[in-house]
């Protein structure tokens, strides 16, 4: 089952337990999908490096106009306006696949908002 990840601030910092989940993730088939605009704000900085080399293997969901539109009437209901983790949430509930972040708090949120069961997993 694929799995949603928001690429976490640890990765950016080169944690090894991040890294070696998400090899043993990998090298077991397991692929995980990123919405393009977490990958346009992971893109915005050289710095960002780290994170750019952690989407390496991912597939990466097109944010389109219907993506668009359930992310926003996510955020809506929740009363949030981060369109990154709206479509993290979006996506992750399309496809009835976890969610592994560094930052569950403010993910929740939108999770109880989705009306889905969208696990959260922290890392």
């Amino acid at each position: 089952m694929p799995y949603r990840t928001r690429p976490p601030g640890v990765a950016d910092r080169n944690e090894r337990r991040v890294w070696a989940e998400h090899r043993v993730r990998l090298e077991g088939g397991t692929i995980p999908v990123v919405p393009s605009v977490v990958v346009a704000q992971v893109s915005r900085s050289p710095r960002q490096v780290q994170l750019r080399r952690f989407l390496r293997g991912c597939d990466v969901a097109v944010f389109d106009e219907p993506g668009a539109h359930a992310a926003g009437a996510l955020l809506g209901r929740a009363g949030t306006d981060d369109v990154c983790d709206g479509a993290v949430v979006a996506v992750a509930a399309g496809l009835g696949a976890e969610i592994v972040t560094g930052d569950r708090k403010d993910l929740r949120r939108l999770v109880a908002a989705s009306g889905e069961t969208v696990p959260l997993r922290a890392i």
